[in-house]
Parts: C-alpha cells; sequence; structure tokens
C-alpha cells in the first residue's frame, strides 16, 4: 500500500479543514514544500495535494505552490481540487505534476473525464467524496445524485484506473476510518482504490494494507502526530 500524506492549501499556506467545513480551517504552515520535504525525510515518495480555493471555483490560485512541492520534494505528486477543463490538466501534467485528480468533473461532464482518460491514462484519477452514501461535488459544498457505489462501477467501466474515495463524515474528525466502505469497495471493484477520511491511528494504517488496497491519504493524523509517519512507512514496506 502506498501513503499519501497529504497537502490542502489555500493562499498558498497548508491547513486542514474539519469535515470539509471552510469555516473550521487551521493553518499548519506558510511554507508548503517544507512540509513536503519532511515528508519525504521520513520515508513517504508520494504526496497528496488538493488546492482548496480551487475546488470552490474551478481556477488554479495555488499553482505556484503545487509546483514549488514537487520541485522541492521530488516525490511522486497528485493534484486535486477545481481541474475542470484540459486548459487547466494541460497546465498541472505540463509542469511535471504525476497525477490529475477529478472531481466535480467527473460527475457533471461525463464527455471531459471520458476525453481526459482517453488522452492521459493512468495519469488521471478521479476523487470519489462521500456524504451520506451520495457523490459531493464543489468543494463537497453540494450532493450530486450519484450512489457512491454505483459511481464508482461507472468509473471503472470508463477506464479510470484510480480512485480516492472519501468519507466526508470523517475527514479530519479523527475518529478513525470507514473501514467497512473500504474493505466492501476492496471487495466489490478491480480498481486502484484510495482510502481518505479519518485515517488517524496506526491500526488504520495496518488494517488497510492489510486489506491489500492501493493506498491511504494520511492528512491531519500528520500535523497532530497522531501517526509517526516513518512508522507508518516501516509499515506498509
Amino acid at each position: 500500500m502506498i501513503l499519501f500524506p497529504a497537502i490542502d492549501l489555500y493562499e498558498g499556506c497548508a491547513v486542514r479543514l474539519y469535515k470539509g467545513d471552510y469555516a473550521q480551517k487551521t493553518v499548519y504552515s506558510k511554507h508548503p514544500e517544507e512540509i513536503a520535504k519532511d515528508f519525504v525525510l521520513k520515508g513517504a515518495n508520494h504526496i497528496h495535494i488538493v488546492d482548496l480555493e480551487g475546488a470552490k471555483d474551478g481556477t488554479t490560485p495555488n499553482f505556484d505552490s503545487v509546483v514549488s512541492i514537487k520541485r522541492e520534494s521530488g516525490a511522486f505528486c497528485e493534484i486535486g481540487g477545481g481541474i475542470r477543463s484540459f486548459e487547466t490538466l494541460d497546465k498541472y501534467l505540463g509542469a511535471g505534476i504525476d497525477r490529475a485528480i477529478l472531481g466535480t468533473a467527473a460527475v457533471t461532464d461525463a464527455d471531459f473525464l471520458e476525453r481526459s482518460v482517453a488522452k492521459y491514462g493512468e495519469k488521471i484519477a478521479v476523487g470519489i467524496d462521500i456524504k451520506d452514501g451520495k457523490v459531493a461535488i464543489k468543494g463537497w459544498l453540494e450532493s450530486s445524485e450519484y450512489d457512491a457505489f454505483e459511481f464508482c462501477d461507472r468509473m471503472q467501466a470508463i477506464g479510470v484506473k484510480t480512485v480516492i474515495c472519501t468519507d466526508i463524515s470523517k475527514d479530519g474528525a479523527m475518529r478513525g476510518t470507514n473501514r467497512e466502505l473500504y474493505r466492501e469497495l476492496s471487495e466489490k471493484f478491480d480498481i486502484n482504490i484510495t482510502a481518505s477520511g479519518g485515517v488517524s491511528t496506526i491500526d488504520d494504517i495496518k488494517y488497510l494494507n492489510g486489506l491489500g488496497i492501493y493506498g491511504a491519504i494520511i492528512g491531519k493524523a500528520y500535523y497532530t502526530k497522531a501517526i509517526d509517519l516513518a512508522e507508518a512507512a516501516e509499515v506498509v514496506k
């Protein structure tokens, strides 16, 4: 299993939200590239980046910070948040970012999703953010009509290789991840599944690693030191 320590960007800073609420934001660093270098120092060579402002309005206000994280860390970097056009996709992938995550656009624009997968293949991942069983969009501010499992099935049929599944109710709450959700997903689908939301203990890491799923995102647990990233890296070796 691959560990993806996370950097959520807002106004160029590394921040964390509580359950996706922009009003409940904690700023952890004004120099996110330094956090990225610490990830690598502790044994993680993949980084999950989210542009929180981009997720709301479909722009790339933190582009320079994203590129700086990639350049300074040398890690595999994936970016999500507001990627809704080929212009934005080309901008990130052309700048050396390794994978782009489509969220809202994957739900609302099937044609764009399919053409993106056709053009970029495995460089395209889809973020499936789950709220009360439904797929949420627009920075988690709205719910779509799609059931999460039906949507995963659709992504697999289109040829998407990697999905990042987030249980919004668990995100940033530090109360453990939704183990049952990821067990079900791993049993039902032949697709790379990354667990996200509430991964808050080494036991969570051990459980997810035991499922044999593709990846796990470590967010707030890194920043609050609830998970020692070096220890987690040893667990998944």
